[in-house]
């Protein structure tokens, strides 16, 4: 440790410790500090270091639980078993489900489709004429009637198409050529397909010479206008029951499934049935889950003989609990359904503590009876299911405000924040003593120096004396 230090004395100035007694005192206040920080400091590091690891260890441990506490959530949700899937044997029609439907087979025919009425008007020569002033009325089905005025600012029959869409009265409005000297027609079509949305259209002149009157009219049979599209419902039958809709989406003929048609044909069936491709799924992925939490847990918890290295939660109480805890859940007995152990749907337990799943036997039990399944692990009202007690642990885990994992990490951090005040106290001990040392060992660098000159000067003298003799 280099000291600039600047000493008078009647015969030596010292610019560097050492310099003045020839001892190399650098070193040795070097040597002083290591063997201080070693004593001192270096345990204090090595507690820091292990604390690091072990909070590091525990994010690890999360990351697992949390990925297990995934799985277990989806498990858990009833939704999952109340799933179905769909299949048609034909075309033309596709259907839709909700929790609510029920599995089951339909042998189903569409006859006729819904479709939407269209009006049309005789034909004019031309769209920017105008045609007079009134009162246009449109109703479509019972709905409220919508009055339209007809003015000079709108009653030409690009006009007249502007204003009824602007109008909101559920039918939209087109101009249509047809290619003959009066080309030019006006078509008006319900918004809605149905019987039910059948259009009227009344007209009132305020104009005895407009062309408008001889226009618009339709009463829901006859008119100046012309019905060119009728308005017809949807007609099928489910199971040889017949069946009438207003619109191409029949939604309220099968519990839980919206139809929707798109083509008449033959008959065809519509299979509905408990969706097990996504229960095994689900349960596939807790298990894959499951097994990399025990991988995990093994991994921090080993003991390496050969190289006598140790995972950073060996011995670790708050782990040894976790395990403990959740292998008894997955050990457990279940209520007293068709299935009470993991065994009984081919999920066996493996020597090293992992999971195996024996597909064909978990795919059996799913299409044997998979509310049995659902009942095995999700309980009923009057049990808890397999799936339960686990989420019930996890949530406990993993809390973020005072979970178990929680508490033991801000444990660490406590212990953390304890062992970097006793090294600051450490470091500052250490400073004190070597600024110490380095003025007790510059004044002996100085005394030495002094001593020396003092000798250099009585030699000379002793010197000169014996010359002179």
């Amino acid at each position: 440790m280099a000291t600039t230090t600047s000493t008078s004395s009647s015969t030596a100035t010292i610019t560097s410790l050492g310099v003045g007694s020839g001892l190399d005192l650098d070193s040795i206040l070097e040597s002083l500090e290591e063997s201080k920080e070693t004593s001192l400091l270096d345990p204090i590091t090595a507690q820091e270091e292990s604390v690091d690891a072990e909070i590091s260890a525990y994010g690890t441990l999360t990351s697992a639980l949390t990925t297990l506490q995934t799985a277990v959530e989806a498990l858990a949700d009833e939704s999952l078993y109340e799933s179905v899937t769909t299949t048609l044997s034909g075309s033309g029609v596709t259907a839709a489900t909700t929790s609510e439907a029920e599995a089951g087979t339909y042998t189903l025919q569409v006859t006729q489709l819904a479709q939407a009425q269209s009006l049309t008007t005789d034909g004019i020569a031309d769209k920017t004429t105008a045609l007079g002033t009134g009162t246009l009325t449109l109703q479509v089905g019972t709905q409220d009637a919508v009055s339209i005025t007809l003015d000079s600012s709108n009653n030409t029959l690009e006009g007249i198409r502007d204003a009824i869409n602007a109008a909101d009265a559920g039918v939209t409005a087109s101009i249509v050529s047809d290619g003959s000297d009066t080309p030019y027609r006006l078509v008006l079509t319900s918004d809605s397909t149905g019987t039910e949305s059948e259009m009227t259209v009344t007209y009132t002149s305020t104009d005895s010479t407009d062309e408008a009157s001889s226009l618009f009219g339709y009463d829901g049979t006859t008119g100046n206008m012309t019905e060119t599209v009728e308005a017809l419902d949807a007609e099928l039958t489910i199971n040889g029951i017949a069946i009438s809709s207003q619109s191409n989406t029949v939604e309220d003929a099968l519990q839980g499934i919206t139809l929707s048609l798109s083509a008449t044909g033959s008959s065809q069936t519509l299979t509905v049935a408990q969706d097990t491709d996504a229960i095994l799924e689900a349960i596939t992925a807790f298990v894959d889950a499951y097994n990399d939490y025990v991988t995990t847990v093994d991994e921090l918890t080993s003991y390496d003989a050969d190289t006598e290295t140790t995972g950073e939660l060996l011995g670790d109480s708050t782990t040894r609990r976790i395990s403990s805890e959740l292998s008894s859940d997955i050990y457990s007995a279940i209520g007293s359904g068709t299935y009470s152990y993991l065994s009984q749907l081919g999920i066996s337990l493996e020597v090293d503590g992992t999971l195996l799943i024996d597909e064909d036997a978990l795919t059996s039990a799913l299409e044997d009876d998979a509310d049995a399944v659902s009942q095995f692990f999700i309980g009923t009202d009057d049990s808890t299911g397999f799936i339960t007690q686990m989420s019930t642990d996890l949530d406990n885990y993993l809390d973020e405000d005072d979970g178990l994992i929680v508490a033991k990490t801000d444990s660490l951090e406590s212990k953390l924040e304890q062992l970097e005040e006793r090294y600051e106290e450490k470091q500052a001990l250490i400073d004190s003593e070597m600024a110490r040392w380095t003025e007790e060992f510059t004044q002996l660098d100085t005394l030495i120096s002094e001593l020396n000159s003092t000798a250099d000067y009585l030699t000379t003298q002793f010197d000169a004396l014996n010359s002179d003799d």
